[in-house]
C-alpha cells in the first residue's frame, strides 16, 4: 500500500483539498511552490495510464476544478501541471502555481513549510473550491 493510499484511508494526516468517491486532493509537503497540490485517483494504479478510462477522465475533471479554486487563492500566472510517477507508485497529478517556467523545475530544492502554514494555505484554497466560478 503507498503513502497515497495510507492519506486517503486517514491513516496518515495531510491537508485535504478536496474529495470525490473517485479522487483525492491534498497539499504537497514539500512542494516547489505556496499551494502545490497533489491529484490523485482513490484506486491505487502505480502509472497514470494504466488508470481505467472511467476513472482518468475523472482525474482530470476533479484536477480543473481543484486548479480554479487553486488560481483564486495563491497570487500567480498559470497553475502548472506535471505527471512524473516516479515518485510514489500511485498515480498522480501534480498542480503547481507558477510564474515562471522555472517555478515547475523539480530539480531545484523543495520548500519546507511550516504545518501551520499548511493548514492556512489548504483552508484558503479550499474556501475557493465549492464556489461557481464562470
Amino acid at each position: 500500500m503507498t503513502i497515497f493510499s495510507r492519506i486517503v484511508k486517514g491513516e496518515i494526516p495531510c491537508h485535504k483539498i478536496a474529495e470525490t468517491d473517485d479522487c483525492f486532493a491534498f497539499l504537497d509537503i514539500q512542494p516547489l511552490a505556496t499551494g502545490h497540490i497533489l491529484v490523485i485517483p482513490k484506486l491505487e494504479v502505480d502509472y497514470i495510464f494504466d488508470v481505467a478510462d472511467d476513472i482518468y477522465a475523472k482525474l482530470w475533471q476533479f484536477a480543473k476544478r481543484v486548479s480554479i479554486a487553486q488560481q483564486h487563492a495563491i497570487a500567480c500566472k498559470r497553475i502548472g501541471i506535471a505527471v512524473i510517477g516516479l515518485e510514489v507508485p500511485h498515480a498522480h497529478i501534480h498542480l503547481i502555481p507558477l510564474n515562471t517556467v522555472n517555478d515547475i523545475n523539480f530539480s531545484l530544492p523543495k520548500m519546507n513549510p511550516t504545518p501551520d502554514e499548511l493548514s492556512k494555505t489548504a483552508e484558503l484554497i479550499r474556501s475557493f473550491f465549492n464556489m461557481n466560478w464562470k
